[in-house]
């Protein structure tokens, strides 16, 4: 079997737990920054979880670096694979592709191509505007002048981000809080250009079909 093919069924056999890995960091993120008056011990917990999610990421980046035998041009190839094992905040999108594991098992897609664009792209909003806010909130809160205070003001301050209206009202203030800023609007922009682009696509195939549908002299 050549590396190709035995990258395909190591990615097949990991896809699972590695979706599920990514749903306990979350969840373990959001318990360590939410929990008000978390124990020692329920913190270690959680940041042992974390720890954890990312060692197996880190397991499954090397083991298919080195069954694609493509050494450097492995990075540049799968860049959001690497991006995923440096940034955590990334790391919840491995449940989108736990969603078209699923699809793919079950034979051809049920949906068609911008419909699936479009639920991937929603999917990965709310994964991403979830951990954003966490991780902003996480910066904001307890900063002095911070105008984000809750964490309602950093999902509020989130959708305004994502949806690139920006009222202004609630903004970061910290450094941290304003890098993390600048990513989610970078994402935000991406993810709103791709609904917006299928979404488009998929009306003017609607109308073009309309059209030559519609009898002749019409």
């Amino acid at each position: 079997m050549d590396d190709h093919g035995r990258t395909a069924r190591w990615e097949q056999r990991v896809e699972f737990p590695l979706a599920f890995a990514s749903l306990a960091f979350l969840a373990a993120y959001a318990v360590r920054v939410l929990a008000v008056g978390l124990s020692p011990g329920g913190q270690d917990g959680c940041l042992a979880v974390m720890l954890g999610a990312w060692v197996l990421f880190g397991a499954d980046y090397a083991v298919r670096w080195r069954l694609s035998g493509q050494r450097l041009r492995f990075v540049r190839t799968r860049w959001l694979d690497t991006l995923v094992l440096v940034l955590p905040l990334l790391r919840p999108l491995r449940v989108v592709k736990l969603y078209e594991a699923v699809q793919r098992r079950h034979g051809r897609p049920r949906l068609a191509l911008h419909a699936r664009v479009m639920v991937y792209a929603g999917l990965s909003t709310a994964l991403l505007g979830f951990a954003g806010a966490l991780a902003v909130y996480q910066q904001e809160r307890g900063a002095p002048d911070a105008t984000m205070v809750t964490f309602g003001d950093a999902a509020w301050w989130t959708c305004a981000t994502f949806a690139t209206v920006g009222y202004g009202d609630i903004s970061p203030v910290t450094p941290g809080g304003r890098l993390i800023a600048v990513g989610m609007m970078a994402c935000g922009l991406a993810l709103l250009g791709a609904v917006t682009g299928s979404f488009s696509s998929w009306l003017l195939q609607v109308f073009s079909r309309e059209g030559d549908e519609r009898p002749p002299g019409v």
